[in-house]
């Protein structure tokens, strides 16, 4: 049962993690040039 628990909460966090990078990324924000990628000319990619 413990295992179950631990599981959905691993599960969820990662849900929460990947939601927040989809929503920062519709923002126009990137993890790669420090969360601002206005801010990089276009080296982003």
């Amino acid at each position: 049962m413990a295992t179950v628990i631990v599981g959905a909460v691993v599960l969820g966090i990662v849900c929460l993690i990947i939601r927040s990078m989809v929503k920062a990324k519709k923002n126009g924000k990137s993890l790669q040039c420090g969360c601002d990628c206005k801010h990089c000319s276009g080296h982003c990619h």
